[in-house]
């Protein structure tokens, strides 16, 4: 593969009542890039973890995980060589990442644990942010303190532009 595309872009998606969700164009793109299906049709894996501070969701492609994992063994080091004591929960709570298969149109099913731990409901804003892209309840979004304000009002313009109110 080559070197894997930075996630860049937002957008607004609707969640219906089986979690069904297709990610924003932008990211789509981005994401079957970094993740391209063995067999050449469209579609791939999306893998689903929580945030490592926020009530949201980050997705990524497989290639990411290797680094991932290094960048969170390297912080696990760091506490262990600040305090004696190993922080399970940053391994943990990346180690539960769901692998999901995503199709051409960028839908995928949200699981149900995962739309219940970010408060997801029926609509999910994605955002780019680099090596990921979050996924937010637009509520938790506007009720989270030290999210950024350009975040927090694209996801309120996006949800504007679906008439769903805040």
């Amino acid at each position: 593969m080559a070197e894997r595309v930075q996630y860049q872009g937002k957008g607004l998606g609707l969640v219906d009542p089986k979690g069904r969700v297709a990610i924003p164009n932008a990211l789509r793109a981005i994401l079957a890039a970094n993740s391209p299906r063995d067999d050449g049709k469209d579609g791939g894996t999306v893998i689903v973890a929580p945030h490592p501070e926020y009530r949201c969701l980050i997705a990524y492609d497989p290639a990411f995980v290797a680094l991932w994992q290094a960048k969170l063994e390297s912080l696990d080091a760091a506490q262990f060589a600040a305090s004696g004591r190993t922080d399970w929960n940053i391994l943990d709570r990346a180690g539960g990442a769901e692998p999901l298969p995503f199709d051409g149109s960028g839908r995928f099913i949200l699981p149900a644990f995962e739309r219940r731990y970010a408060r997801i409901d029926e609509s999910a804003y994605f955002h780019g942010s680099f090596n990921w892209m979050t996924i937010w309840s637009p509520k938790v979004m506007m009720e989270t303190d030290g999210v950024d304000a350009f975040l927090k009002e694209s996801c309120a313009f996006a949800c504007e532009e679906k008439g769903i109110v805040l």
